[in-house]
This record gives structure tokens, sequence and C-alpha cells, in this order.
């Protein structure tokens, strides 16, 4: 067979595009499917910041630098990463610790670290990188499943930063941290009875969870459960949100035709609330794209975490995806009234700059953990 003829034969050889992307450490179907989801990103939050250049120049410049970040960290051999995991892991909660005496507080919370002169940014970003990184090390050479001891280590490793996140406050971003954190433990091959009596143990605790809440995060609860009980004050944004969504109806209103957020009636419209704008202005259909989009990155990554060459990089590209998994669905369901109200962003669309840098980052390494296979 000639060699011309195989070439014409699709999936037989791989383009010269992928060759040269994988080349560099960069997987050639992946990044479309992130190229896709920002673009779509921009083209919602220009309508959800009703036309504002300078958010859509903002954005642009966060999403450049977090490409640079995901190209670079890409080509760092995975021992790097192996051998640092665990100064990273101290370095974030030294962050963390200074956010509590001299971090800048906004809107309700103490949660950033100012660089004078230069930019803001939120270590608790950093945490969901250096977290699952630690934990990873640490089980990479345990036997299979972890002993006892190993996993109250682990526990302790996880607790640390989710508390110091709930001292900001912020709740929503220290549970999904915790649970990048338990993801590791989960895929370190932990036993079943252990997991249920950490289930029924969480339960029985579950009342101090409540108490150790703050008002407004106990009044975001209960209104989840009745949003009409409090329609003009905790119940107002989740009451909007389905209102918007709901008015969308399948094919949407159209880009830049949606009411809800024109009117102001819609809170937080370029940050959490930007799929509340998606399903008004391109209803079902666009909402159905994005989550087909999210589900073709979420499976691509998997795929690339099981051919990652360790067990290192298979723990920590697993739970890089189980935790954007986890921020797309608890996105999702917040905006559709099926969660909670909390401060978490809609992955690689929301207006926002540590969030998606980090997002591009973790990218980075569940490549660099593919391609770099011989350490």
């Amino acid at each position: 067979m000639s060699r011309d003829f195989v070439r014409t034969i699709s999936g037989i050889q791989s383009s010269k595009g992928a060759l040269f992307l994988n080349r560099i450490n960069i997987d050639h179907i992946l990044l479309p499917l992130i190229c896709i989801v920002i673009l779509f990103g921009l083209l919602v939050l220009r309508s959800a910041s009703n036309g504002d250049e300078g958010v859509i120049f903002s954005q642009s410049i966060r999403i450049g630098l977090g490409f640079i970040l995901m190209l670079a960290v890409a080509q760092i051999p995975g021992h790097f990463f192996f051998r640092w995991a665990p100064y990273f892991y101290l370095f974030s909660i030294l962050l963390l610790l200074l956010v509590i005496f001299v971090g800048v507080e906004a809107k309700g919370g103490k949660r950033w670290l100012e660089l004078p002169g230069l930019f803001r940014f939120q270590p608790s970003e950093l945490i969901k990188l250096t977290l699952p990184m630690v934990l990873a090390w640490y089980f990479h050479d345990k036997l299979v499943p972890p002993g006892f001891r190993d996993i109250l280590y682990a526990m302790g490793m996880i607790s640390l930063p989710v508390l110091l996140i709930r001292f900001q406050p912020d709740l929503g971003t220290g549970v999904l941290v915790g649970l990048s954190g338990l993801a590791i433990v989960f895929f370190a091959g932990v036993k079943w009875r252990w997991l249920a009596y950490a289930g029924g143990t969480t339960l029985l605790l579950s009342p101090l969870l409540w108490f150790s809440m703050t008002e407004y995060q106990q009044g975001r609860v209960l209104t989840l459960l009745d949003p009409q009980s409090d329609p003009l004050g905790a119940g107002w944004q989740t009451i909007q949100a389905t209102t918007a969504i709901g008015s969308g109806g399948i094919s949407g209103k159209g880009l830049s035709m949606g009411t809800q957020s024109y009117l102001e009636f819609l809170p937080e419209t370029k940050t959490d609330f930007i799929a509340a704008v998606l399903g008004e202005e391109l209803g079902l259909l666009g909402l159905s794209l994005l989550i087909f989009l999210y589900g073709s990155i979420i499976v691509r990554c998997i795929f690339m975490a099981v051919q990652s060459g360790s067990t290192f990089g298979r723990l920590l590209s697993g739970s890089l995806v189980f935790s954007f998994f986890c921020y797309v669905f608890v996105n999702m369901g917040m905006v559709c009234g099926l969660l909670p109200i909390v401060g978490v962003p809609l992955p690689l669309v929301s207006y926002g700059g540590t969030s998606i840098v980090s997002l591009m980052i973790g990218f980075g390494v569940i490549m660099s953990m593919r391609f770099h296979k011989a350490w």
C-alpha cells in the first residue's frame, strides 16, 4: 500500500498541525475545544456587559495570559511538579494566611491579595491546583487501598486550606476545594465501607455545619427550598435567574435582546450568573451547545488522564478534571435554582482573571502529565 494512499484514509495519520501541537505538548483536540468555549464566552460576555469594549479587552488580556501559561506549563516535565508539590502547597497555605491579615475586602469578603501597582488575585484559586498536586504526590507510592493513617493525613491536608477559605468567608469555594482533594482520596482506592462511614458521619455532623454558617449563607440554603419566601431579598437572585432562563425558551430572544440583564433585574450578569444571560438570549439550544462543549472537554481530559505515564500524573489529572466538572455543575445548578447561590464562576466563560488563568494552568498540567511519560 503506497504512502500517498494511506494519507487519504481518515484517522490513519495525524495532520501536520496536530503533529506540531503534539510535538510542543499541546493536545490537538483539547485546544480547539477550549478555544471554542472561550470564543463562545466572549460573545455572551459582550452581550452581558452591554457591549462594553473595556470588559472584552480586559478579559482578552487575561485569556492571552492564560494561554501563555498553559503553553509554558505543558513544557514542564512531570517530575518537576512531583518534586515541588509539597512546597507549592505550603506556599499556597502561606498566601491563604496572608489573606486573613492583609487581604483586600470586596463584596462582603476578604478573599484577595493585591500586589501594589500590579494586580489583585485570589490565593484560593491557586490552592485548587496545589492541593491535588500534594495529595497525588503523597499517594503515588501508597498501597491500594490506602491505610487508615494515610487517609487521616490526607484529610488533614484537605481540611487546613478549606478552613482558611471558610474564614474569608467563601463557603462555596471551600467546598469545591475540599471535593477536589477528596477526589484524589477516592482515586487512590479508598475502601468503599470507609466512604460509607464518612458519608454517615457527615450527615450526623451536618447540624454543626449549619450553625457554623453566617446568616446570609443560611439564608441562601433556606431560599433554595422556597425562593418566594423572600422574593426581594435572598430569593431575588434565584427568581430572576430562573425567570431569565425560562423566558428564553428553545431558541432564545437573540443576542443583546435579553430584558433581565439589560434592565438590571439579573445580578452579576458578567460573572456568576452569565449562564442565565446565555439561557435568555440563546435559549435551550445555546445552553445545550455549551454543555456539550463542556462534556467534550471533560471526556477528552479523562482520556488524557488515563494516558498519563505515572500514578502521580493520573491522580493529579483526574482530580483537575473532577474539579472542572464540579465548577460547571455547581454554577449551572445554582443558576437553575437546583443548588444554593455560591460565588462560583462559569469556567472559561465568566468574567474574571484569577479563575480563568488557574483553569488554563490546570489544562497545561494535564497536557504535561500526558506527554511527559519518561520520568
